[in-house]
């Protein structure tokens, strides 16, 4: 689902429920996924909700780095929680109910990359206001008019609208070592028939952007699906072309 979404340079491994895809590692936790030691002390008085989630999106961390050539290694939170790859990888990982996954690529090929997946439910009373910018409620008030969508799949945007800047933010933050509130990216998708609700996304930064490659960035442009009761989102951010 997540590797639909973004460049064929990216390595995206994700599992459903409790089994690692592509294979285990080891026994001693869920689907025989384990842990490094280091891992292992961070999670130590964490609940088994947690420890299964943080161990299983390791996994599939772990797989991502030997599809692309790189010994499997732990992943310990940086600043802010941001995972720390091997040098010369840049990647994210997400994981909600039943779902985990990781996208790695190669610092050359991507400056930056943020996924997240979300149970395909409408956000929480309140959640929404503190969130959305008036100009992204009016957007998602459009978008439910326009009903359904193909084959009569229903998208709950406002569940989506929060994932998509979940990931833009996965992927702001390895390059400028900031923090971007909801308020300083404006949202706006766009939608695609099929089989799945399915289409693109722009966030446009309302603050200065990140530099890559010399030039400034005034927006992020992602991806996004819904299927087996999830939703899904991807941002890319291309290097310069040389």
């Amino acid at each position: 689902m997540i590797e639909e979404l973004l460049p064929a340079t990216v390595v995206a491994v994700e599992t459903y429920g409790d089994e690692p895809a592509d294979g285990t590692y080891g026994a001693g936790g869920p689907g025989g996924a384990t842990l490094y030691p280091e891992e292992q002390a961070l999670v130590t008085r964490a609940v088994p909700k947690r420890v299964r989630e943080f161990t299983l999106v390791r996994a599939c961390a772990r797989r991502a780095m030997e599809k692309l050539g790189v010994p499997p290694q732990p992943v310990l939170p940086g600043e802010r929680g941001a995972p720390q790859w091997p040098a010369g990888l840049v990647g994210s990982m997400t994981h909600c109910e039943g779902y985990c996954a990781a996208a790695l690529v190669r610092a050359t090929d991507l400056a930056s990359v943020g996924i997240d997946a979300e149970p395909h439910q409408s956000l929480p009373e309140g959640v929404l206001a503190s969130v959305a910018l008036p100009t992204e409620v009016a957007h998602l008030r459009a978008l439910t008019a326009d009903g359904p969508g193909a084959h009569g799949n229903r998208v709950h945007w406002d569940r989506l609208l929060f994932s998509a800047k979940e990931a833009v933010y996965k992927a702001w933050f390895p390059l400028t070592g900031k923090w971007l509130d909801f308020s300083e990216a404006d949202i706006e998708f766009t939608a695609a028939a099929g089989p799945h609700p399915y289409g693109t996304f722009r966030a446009r930064l309302l603050v200065p952007g990140p530099v890559v490659d010399g030039r400034e960035l005034g927006s992020f442009d992602g991806h996004w699906t819904v299927r087996h009761g999830l939703l899904a989102t991807a941002v890319s951010v291309p290097r310069r072309p040389v």
